[in-house]
């Protein structure tokens, strides 16, 4: 599949790594990649966030993503479903970093050296961006099939980019001019 990326998805991929081993992380994450995908100044992906204000906005993005990973990885809709049982989150998280240290429920999820491989939400969006760029077609996988893939794989980094504006519809309407379509549907349930 790796020889169907373009040049610029083959970077955000390669940056996704580099983003993993700089965070000393486990494995390369699906924030992994949108980070090497913001880090882009060209391309469709690049022009699809900028349109969008995601460029503009980076900092609110990796705030959502530092939140969630200080509560170990939940989304926004794990925490408030949560919430409804009574069970909160922030207090939890709150009294495991008082005797743990910040970020403790994060550090709990990273290793030292060596190879990082791609975890399962990695390979769900890097699949997703092939099942797109056949459903629309294309020959190639490029970034803008990459971001449309983000925003469709259910989790943490899908809710960051919609608390910002960039859903499925948004980003495709940006690239092509059009509605979303039927193929994030089809990822969520395949996901």
């Amino acid at each position: 599949m790796f020889e169907r990326f373009t040049r610029s998805a083959r970077e955000i991929v390669t940056g996704a790594v580099s983003h993993a081993e700089r965070a000393d992380a486990a494995s390369v994450t699906q924030e992994h990649l949108l980070l090497a995908l913001l880090d882009r100044r060209e391309g469709r992906a690049a022009f699809a966030a900028t349109s969008l204000g995601l460029t503009d906005r980076r900092a609110a993005v990796e705030a959502d993503l530092v939140r969630a990973r200080r509560h170990g990885g939940l989304t926004r809709a794990d925490t408030d479903a949560l919430a409804a049982l009574g069970i909160d989150v922030t207090g939890i998280v709150a009294r495991v970093e008082e005797v743990h240290g910040e970020g403790a429920l994060d550090r709990a999820r990273r290793r030292g050296t060596g190879r990082r491989p791609f975890d399962r939400g990695a390979k769900d969006v890097l699949a997703g961006a092939l099942r797109i760029a056949v459903g629309r077609q294309d020959r190639f996988i490029g970034d803008e099939h990459l971001l449309l893939a983000l925003t469709a794989c259910p989790g943490v980094v899908a809710d960051a980019l919609a608390a910002q504006g960039a859903t499925y519809a948004s980003v495709s309407r940006a690239l092509y001019g059009e509605e979303g379509g039927g193929t994030a549907g089809r990822l969520r349930k395949a996901g």
